[in-house]
């Protein structure tokens, strides 16, 4: 139910002109490509056999015949053709010389707002923009097409309101807030050098060089009834590395090998990583490790008192410090909780309700998908040359679980929704705008202008709508 997993569709869209419209008589299939190279994201998808649906369509010769003497005579206004003075060019020559941009202004000038008057009469709801196929197109001839496009499927919501799933308990515990203090004070702490000459302790961090080499269990080792080679020649290496002795974090092997010992003494022993430790290459392992303690440094905690807050910003005192870090972390608990099990309650439904999914809401819920993951990329520094190398057809077949799971999750929330009576009000939609407004740092007015023009100020009411209806579907949880 987050507002970037929504389904980035819009119920009014129209019927665009079909490309090529002075080439061809026969089957064309219009799509608005979203800047990838592949050629499967260029084209339209398959739709669902149960949910399509198609119109025949026929405009008469007469509105054809001034469609195509209005745009011949815009062309003759604007033409410059040797030979001839601007304005004064034959239609005859204007036609010929652009056939193929005439057809096709002629088709966008006059087919949508028929296509759109025959859906009117039909009863039909579009979720996609159609497909045209069997366009004929010639002047003095009537225009004649047929749309194929998908609908929405008949949802059975029945029993919804019996779904439960485990409401959480979003409370901050004392020891999560007191676990979050300390890490805020082990970020300011400071390593020192320890002065007197003593061994380490408990406590300290020792200052290691060390060497390490996986110990052979015999030449192949079976895993999954696989063989693989043991990378017994790859040593394991590292120099002024920090060992805190006796840490959370590090491995009791470590801590058992190095409390007791002094600057300067080497030490041989041997550690075995459990199958799940968290680095590949030594899961599973033992390793054979031959290490130098070159210092001892204990970390020195700062006091926590009111200089403490100040230096993390904009505090007066430290017990403000802590009112609000409290106040933060019961916060975002609450958010991470509550929307894991909006999430636990979505998926229970979605398992529940079966019933076709659009094939075309699908292909763009993965286009969205790809398009913030590119876009993820971008930010992190990839170059346009090595993303136009990735393979978009792998990609693709990697999102469509997900992107099937969201878009029946929202077309759930959209039935119950629906059923509840639950409408986006005004001052919902302008809230959730200042809020995009604060995040993308664009002005509210060009913000809501540009939405609005380009129609997903649509999606964000969807989006709004759909948030209700969860928030909803939760809180009847603990009724």
């Amino acid at each position: 139910m987050n507002a970037a997993e929504t389904v980035e569709t819009d119920p009014q869209q129209e019927l665009a002109a079909p490309e090529h419209a002075g080439q061809t008589e026969h089957d064309t299939q219009p799509h608005q490509g979203h800047g990838h190279d592949d050629d499967e994201h260029q084209h339209a998808p398959a739709l669902h056999p149960e949910l399509t649906r198609s119109l025949e369509v026929e405009i008469p010769a007469e509105e054809v015949s001034a469609a195509f003497r209005t745009v011949t005579k815009s062309y003759s206004k604007q033409a410059r053709i040797p030979g001839f003075r601007i304005g004064k060019v034959p239609p005859t020559l204007i036609r010929s010389r652009f056939q193929e941009q005439i057809r096709q202004d002629v088709v966008e000038r006059i087919l949508p707002a028929h296509f759109r008057a025959a859906i009117e009469k039909s009863g039909l709801k579009p979720v996609s923009q159609p497909q045209v196929t069997e366009l004929h197109l010639a002047d003095n001839e009537p225009l004649k097409f047929k749309a194929v496009f998908e609908v929405l499927p008949a949802i059975d919501i029945t029993g919804y309101q019996e779904i439960r799933v485990p409401r959480p308990d979003t409370a901050l515990t004392e020891a999560e807030f007191e676990a979050e203090l300390e890490r805020v004070r082990d970020s300011r702490s400071t390593m020192e050098p320890v002065g007197e000459e003593r061994p380490l302790r408990e406590g300290d961090w020792a200052q290691i060089t060390f060497k390490g080499q996986v110990q052979p269990v015999g030449e192949r080792l079976e895993a999954s009834g696989a063989p693989i080679d043991l990378p017994i020649d790859e040593p394991i290496e590292g120099s002024d590395v920090s060992v805190e002795v006796g840490g959370k974090n590090t491995l009791p092997a470590f801590s058992q090998a190095l409390e007791g010992a002094n600057v300067g003494q080497e030490l041989k022993f041997e550690v075995a990583y459990p199958a799940d430790f968290g680095e590949a290459r030594l899961a599973g392992k033992t390793i054979a490790y031959d290490v130098e303690v070159k210092g001892i440094k204990r970390r020195i905690a700062p006091e926590f008192n009111d200089e403490f807050a100040r230096e993390l910003g904009e505090y007066e005192t430290f017990e403000q410090f802590r009112s609000e870090l409290r106040e933060h972390l019961a916060s975002d608990k609450r958010r991470r909780l509550e929307a894991e099990a909006k999430d636990q309650l979505l998926g229970a439904l979605a398992e529940r309700y079966q019933f076709p999914i659009p094939e075309s809401l699908v292909h763009q819920q993965v286009d969205a998908r790809l398009d913030r993951g590119l876009r993820a990329l971008a930010q992190q520094g990839m170059r346009e040359e090595d993303m136009r190398k990735l393979d978009f057809g792998r990609l693709r077949a990697a999102q469509r679980d997900a992107a099937i799971n969201e878009v029946k999750g929202m077309l759930l929330l959209d039935r119950i929704a629906e059923e509840e009576k639950i409408e986006a009000s005004a001052a919902e939609v302008e809230r959730e705008l200042e809020i995009v407004s604060v995040q993308t740092r664009e002005p509210l007015e060009t913000l809501r202008a540009r939405l609005t023009e380009d129609g997903s100020i649509v999606r964000l009411r969807e989006q709004v709508r759909r948030e209700k209806t969860g928030n909803l579907l939760f809180e009847r949880l603990g009724a």
